[in-house]
């Protein structure tokens, strides 16, 4: 089924690592190149994984089934039906441009913050928002995926993303920060013409009018197979009572037309597939939202007062204060929290627990403001219990197929940290044409098949990194170095089987991962030739 196709994806992706540690002998780095044979994994390392995938990343799974749950019982709100009608009807005017703000706002919060995954909390109200603009799936997951990953290609203060990478090179988070500003500039704007290429090519603007007529002929042709599958049954009782002769007879006459319809049908239905990404034509709640008349009475202010507050608490929770700017307010502000008292017992300490500081937060972290926002909304909106809860379990039901497709990915992250059969053709990569001098294409090639292999950046970075830069002395170029890592690193998740982001909407969207890379393909090697071409350039300046 398309549904399952990512997760398809991904058990291949697994099997062909799985392969790969039978072929290539384990090795790592420390201090020197140690080899360590084949180190083979067998069938029960599998399961076993698969567990170690749930301990150490079960997080990332939990906070998508707890963002699905959120959206769930936002949808027993008719107040965020209105919201989202709403801002989409006004976008429709100038799609084109509020599609750019869109992607350059989730860029500049990704490449700022490091918040790829923490923005996932706000990929369902835009994709909504997108849908209901009249735009196709891929449109949709090109402005979740590509601005999430030109924010990574063009990362300035993500220390999350980036800041293993820095200690491993020495150099610092705000080394070159406008060449990183440029290269984020040229990403998105890649990223945005081919988005809107692509619009133009295909003409992907829905009229939902044209969707509701489409479903209503796919209704009645049902309707004509039910007709005529029930008068294929009362010919054949009729037939029955017949001859053994009349019984062959109308046997062999009935057999053309069953065949004819079965023709007729699956020439329907393949007509019909050209359109499997069509926004509104599988999309139900899409036409529901976009037809539904609302009361003019209906307030949303204080769902858009909800939703703001959660935006800004992430953006402050996620901004690097203290590593990248030297900022130590926050730390402040949390020790003053931590230790107000009323009457010597201190109140929020206990009340709230131990947290993490604003700049050191984990997507985990947002669990209890969501739950707030969430439970106040259902206060005002005076949402039933039974509808609170069964709008929580709708919502992570939708939500389980990009959750376990991100516990899929980490267990390809197991694989190939428990045998490390990497580095031996890293080694053979980077070997070519020497190894004294920095050579872009080698390095970023090897940086390609690193973050290829290890969904998690820090984990890609470690992996090939150290040795490099045994390879290499000349510290000079240990920023370039840096620049090409993160920036290979985002453009590999933009197309990976093992890319968290990516493989979680298309799953969520139903979208083939092959009808994925059709769609991206030029821009792939459009962003590659000019990467490539600025980090030569950078070398010879």
């Amino acid at each position: 089924m398309k549904k399952h196709n990512a997760i398809k994806v991904i058990l291949v992706t697994t099997f062909i690592c799985a392969i790969l540690t039978w072929i290539f002998k384990a090795a790592y780095f420390q201090s020197e190149f140690v080899d360590q044979g084949l180190v083979q994994m067998g069938l029960f390392d599998l399961f076993s994984y698969s567990l170690t995938s749930l301990s150490y990343f079960g997080y990332i799974a939990l906070y998508m089934i707890c963002v699905g749950g959120f959206y769930g019982i936002l949808n027993k709100i008719p107040a965020y039906h209105k919201l989202v009608s709403s801002i989409s009807n006004k976008m429709s005017k100038h799609s084109i441009v509020w599609l750019s703000v869109i992607m350059i706002l989730i860029g500049i919060i990704t490449s700022v913050c490091g918040l790829q995954l923490g923005l996932i909390l706000f990929f369902p109200f835009v994709a909504t928002v997108v849908l209901l603009m009249g735009y196709d799936k891929i449109v949709v997951a090109l402005t979740l995926v590509g601005s999430s990953m030109a924010g990574i290609i063009g990362t300035t203060t993500g220390y999350s993303n980036v800041g293993l990478l820095n200690s491993y090179l020495g150099t610092d988070v705000t080394n070159n920060t406008s060449l990183k500003i440029a290269i984020l500039i040229v990403a998105l704007f890649l990223v945005i013409l081919n988005t809107v290429l692509y619009i133009r090519r295909n003409n992907k603007v829905v009229s939902v009018k044209k969707v509701e007529k489409v479903n209503e002929e796919s209704i009645k042709e049902e309707k004509i197979k039910v007709v005529e599958v029930k008068k294929s049954d009362s010919s054949k009782d009729n037939t029955t009572k017949t001859k053994d002769a009349n019984k062959k007879a109308t046997k062999t006459s009935s057999k053309p037309s069953t065949k004819t319809t079965k023709k007729n049908s699956s020439k329907k239905s393949s007509s019909k597939s050209k359109n499997n990404n069509k926004a509104a034509v599988l999309d139900e709640e899409v036409i529901m939202i976009k037809n539904k008349k609302f009361d003019n009475k209906l307030k949303v202010w204080p769902l858009i007062v909800g939703l703001l507050i959660l935006f800004i608490i992430m953006i402050l929770a996620f901004i690097p204060w203290s590593d990248v700017f030297g900022f130590t307010g926050m730390a402040t502000a949390s020790e003053s929290v931590n230790g107000f008292e009323i009457f010597k017992f201190a109140l929020f300490g206990k009340l709230l627990g131990s947290f993490n500081t604003f700049g050191d937060w984990m997507i985990t972290d947002m669990f209890l403001p969501m739950a707030c926002v969430i439970i106040l909304l259902a206060i005002i909106y005076k949402v039933k219990i039974d509808d609170l809860f069964d709008g929580f379990a709708d919502g992570a039901k939708k939500a389980l197929l990009p959750a376990l497709t991100s516990l899929l990915i980490y267990v390809v992250l197991v694989i190939n940290t428990y045998h490390p059969f990497q580095l031996t053709f890293y080694k053979a990569i980077l070997g070519i044409g020497g190894t004294s001098k920095l050579n872009v294409f080698t390095t970023a090639f090897t940086a390609i098949l690193s973050s290829l292999f290890n969904v998690e950046p820090s984990y890609a970075f470690q992996a090939f990194i150290p040795y490099l830069t045994s390879l290499i002395t000349n510290q000079d170029v240990y920023p370039v170095i840096g620049i090409i890592s993160q920036a290979m690193y985002g453009f590999t998740m933009i197309f990976a089987p093992t890319s968290v982001v990516l493989m979680a909407v298309i799953s969520a969207l139903e979208i083939r991962y092959k009808d994925w890379l059709k769609a991206i393909w030029k821009l792939l090697v459009e962003l590659l030739v000019v990467l490539l071409i600025i980090f030569t350039i950078i070398i010879l300046l």
